[in-house]
């Protein structure tokens, strides 16, 4: 039984850690070494929209470099980087429902229940549309798929 408990808690915590930002660098789609591609974390949850960070106000956080519009911004972020951070390490949460690891539009976005989801909109395919289409379906794809990219690899 004691073994049992043992397995159980370690099963739950590489769960809470592949959805917490606590992976490996790689798992992370950075640009130039940047995550979204520049674009400030927090004022998605701030402003409810997409801006580009400043190359001179930026932070390392687990090996990844994130700039921000202000250094408020900067604060917030250094203070809880796992509440801004983007899920699936900053890919698309449409392509992450198939395993794949697919870039990003930064300005294509939805947060909700305080995560940010980033989405691959490019060559007239938009892929928060079809998200928002089957979003508790592929949500729960996106999750399992996610876990096994981060935990197995």
């Amino acid at each position: 039984m004691k073994t049992l408990l043992v397995f159980s808690f370690i099963v739950a915590a590489f769960t809470v850690n592949a959805q917490g930002g606590d992976y490996a660098v790689e798992h992370y789609n950075l640009k130039r070494g940047l995550a979204i591609q520049g674009y400030d974390p927090v004022a998605y949850f701030t402003e409810n929209k997409a801006v580009e960070g400043k190359s001179t106000i930026s932070h390392t956080s687990s090996g990844v470099t994130y700039r921000f519009a202000s250094e408020a911004n900067k604060k917030l972020f250094i203070a809880d980087p796992k509440k801004y951070e983007p899920a699936y390490g900053g890919y698309c949460a449409y392509a992450m429902a198939f395993g794949d690891k697919v870039k990003i539009d930064p300005e294509t976005f939805k947060v909700k229940d305080g995560r940010l989801f980033l989405f691959y909109n490019f060559n007239f395919t938009n892929t928060l549309k079809k998200w928002n289409r089957d979003e508790t379906n592929l949500f729960g794809k996106a999750e399992d798929a996610w876990k096994k990219i981060v935990i197995e690899k």
